[in-house]
């Protein structure tokens, strides 16, 4: 519980807002109450007859059930010295000798300061003025608990959003992407409206029973008494069922949240899925997590749908003990057991919601658990105290001793290299040797555990995260491209110009099939890019990286989707760029980084051999069988159309 009042005053500008609500709250109450007081105004026709000449108890006239005529005729000269008694006179002889009660002092009110029992306009006017009271707090409840809702959703969303921002790659490789989206997006409404569930439970109900209260006990405190008698039977089903409630809410997060992952991991993986005539095997997964949280839903419905039925029950025999022991055994006054009844109603049913609301309630508490879970996760990789911004790289990037571990398996073992300014660098190796690892940990994508890489002679630490990041131009394996314009794409919001974006374009030959497109760079891209081919999301992403002007480009596989054209224009394009830019390359292809000014080959994580291509080819037999290889699969493939 103490969560869900955490997350819900986040935001100190809500203040307000929650403070509005909880008065409309209690208009709501307070306009509930007197609308059922104006009821019994209206049914108060005049004094009862058998209160009138009833028995005198302890100076007090009571209601009796049988009149004797001597009584009237006694009482009768007692009120009026005449043969008529008028309303006013038995009215004030009620108020002077027995119980007057809550109804008959408002109407004496009423009828002392307007007059509404001789002019039935003005009690009309009563009653209409009652009935606005209650439409404008009604809808002041509604609309102030909806925007609360509303903005208490929205500001978790942020803050969950804005957090995971600030989380390292480390924090995705924990939680999947099913996860992380049902949390930020799912629990936040959860929570919001579980906070509004709180305000009524916790701020509406105890000021609507207590208020209520006061007034039953005010109209006939021995039949008050008797209520007490309900809330022994009301609290037990209330507990039990939240216990249970809570108990499923949780099974059902987790259960969303694996239901979540396989739609996700459907929809991702769409095209082996057909490819493969997968359909049979991802249908098997998504029904049986759709049973299992229909069949939690079920359960969760059952309790949460029972409480209602029982508290309206138990709430039903006890209206009927009050109706009877009101008329057959304190003798209330008809008016004032309709008032009585009807402030019952107003007492008891807040008690009756509350078992529903604390459904509520509950789940809102499990998804502020999962969210806080969420928000506790700090970020493995973060900006030292005293880190200061990369102002400009001038000389070298250096591994020195480099050892990195992902969980329990080594990656990288003792790695060193240089990479001096300017210079395109190759990395090259068998698949799995550790090449895209090396290329994530200069951005400090992830931090090493053994060794250091330097920019400058500079350790990484001291630089700002931002503006290190700022000075490297990275080229993924698979490019994401967003849905958004070509633009946009290639400038990531930042303020590049036409001429910045299209001289990138150029460099990366994404042009060429850029003006093409319909609205040439304002055409806005489907969903991943799926309007275009491999080779054209490639070079995109190549564009991106060149219109930032960062003095390093770091490349990995960047050309494994193109064409043997595209790929040699993209050489030409890295040729273009020697001693303007510093470019570590990471490539298969042997004919994309053939002219580097020096190839490292790994295997294993180890650092294997080091030089030119030519100082490789005869140091290195690893590289010179794997270059063998390449050369051989090439001329088979030129041979292939001239064979055929």
């Amino acid at each position: 519980m103490r969560l869900l009042i955490k997350a819900a005053i986040q935001n100190r500008r809500h203040y307000v807002l929650f403070i509005f609500t909880v008065f409309a709250m209690f208009a709501l109450t307070l306009a509930s109450q007197v609308e059922i007081l104006s009821i019994g105004v209206i049914a108060r026709t005049g004094p009862d007859f058998f209160t009138l000449f009833g028995k005198e108890k302890e100076g007090k006239l009571e209601t009796s059930a049988i009149v004797d005529k001597r009584d009237v005729e006694q009482r009768w000269a007692q009120i009026s010295s005449n043969d008529q008694i008028t309303q006013k006179q038995a009215s004030d002889y009620i108020k002077k000798h027995g119980h007057v009660g809550l109804v008959n002092r408002l109407n004496a009110f009423l009828d002392e300061h307007f007059q509404i029992s001789k002019n039935l306009t003005r009690l009309a006017a009563v009653v209409v003025v009652v009935a606005i009271f209650k439409a404008i707090s009604l809808f002041c409840y509604r609309y102030f608990t909806q925007v609360v809702a509303i903005r208490v959703s929205r500001d978790l969303r942020q803050r969950c959003f804005e957090h995971i921002q600030t989380l390292s790659l480390n924090f995705y490789h924990k939680y999947d992407m099913g996860q992380i989206s049902t949390r930020v997006a799912g629990d936040a409404g959860a929570v919001a409206g579980s906070v509004n569930a709180f305000l009524i439970n916790y701020l509406q109900t105890p000021f609507a029973i207590l208020s209520t209260f006061c007034a039953l006990l005010y109209i006939s405190w021995k039949l008050t008494c008797v209520i007490f008698l309900g809330f022994p039977l009301i609290v037990v089903p209330v507990v039990f069922i939240a216990r249970r409630i809570k108990e499923f809410s949780k099974r059902m997060q987790t259960n969303n949240e694996k239901f979540g992952r396989v739609l996700f991991e459907y929809l991702s993986g769409i095209f082996t899925i057909k490819a493969f005539a997968m359909e049979g095997f991802s249908l098997k997964k998504y029904r049986e997590h759709n049973y299992l949280m229909a069949k939690l839903e079920e359960r969760s419905a059952r309790y949460g749908l029972a409480s209602r039925p029982i508290l309206h029950s138990i709430s039903s025999i006890f209206f009927a003990g009050v109706i009877l022991a009101g008329l057959y055994l304190f003798s209330l006054d008809p008016a004032e057991l309709l008032v009585y009844c009807g402030l019952l109603y107003v007492f008891y049913e807040p008690v009756k919601k509350f078992a529903e609301e604390n459904v509520q309630i509950q789940r809102g508490v499990v998804s502020a658990e999962r969210m806080f879970d969420l928000l506790a996760e700090q970020p493995a990789v973060c900006d030292a105290p005293d880190a200061r911004p990369l102002q400009q790289f001038q000389n070298q990037v250096e591994f020195r001793n480099v050892s990195f571990r992902y969980k329990d398996e080594w990656v990288l073992r003792n790695l060193s290299f240089t990479v001096p300014k300017g210079q395109i660098v190759a990395i090259v190796g068998p698949t799995g040797a550790g090449k895209s690892t090396i290329v994530t940990l200069l951005p400090r994508l992830y931090d090493l555990q053994e060794g250091e890489i330097l920019i400058d002679g500079q350790p990484l630490a001291v630089f700002t995260l931002e503006s290190l990041r700022r000075n490297i131009a990275f080229v993924p394996q698979k490019p994401f491209l967003f849905l958004d314009s070509v633009r946009e794409n290639i400038a990531l919001g930042r303020s590049y110009t036409d001429e910045q974006i299209h001289s990138a374009a150029r460099y990366a030959h994404a042009e060429e099939f850029i003006v093409r497109m319909p609205g040439t760079y304002n055409t806005v891209l489907e969903e991943l890019g799926k309007n275009l081919s491999g080779g054209q999301q490639q070079r995109l992403a190549i564009a991106r990286a060149l219109v930032t002007g960062a003095p390093i480009l770091v490349m990995d596989e960047a050309t494994s989707a193109l064409d043997a054209v595209s790929e040699e224009k993209i050489r030409d394009a890295i040729l273009e760029m020697r001693g303007k830019l510093t470019q570590i390359i990471i490539a298969h292809r042997f004919s994309t980084i053939e002219h580097a000014d020096k190839i490292i080959y790994i295997d294993h994580g180890c650092k294997i051999a080091e030089g030119t291509k030519e100082e490789l080819l005869v140091t290195c037999p690893e590289f010179r069988q794997m270059w063998e290889l390449m050369h051989l699969s090439k001329q088979q493939t030129q041979l292939e159309p001239a064979c055929s």
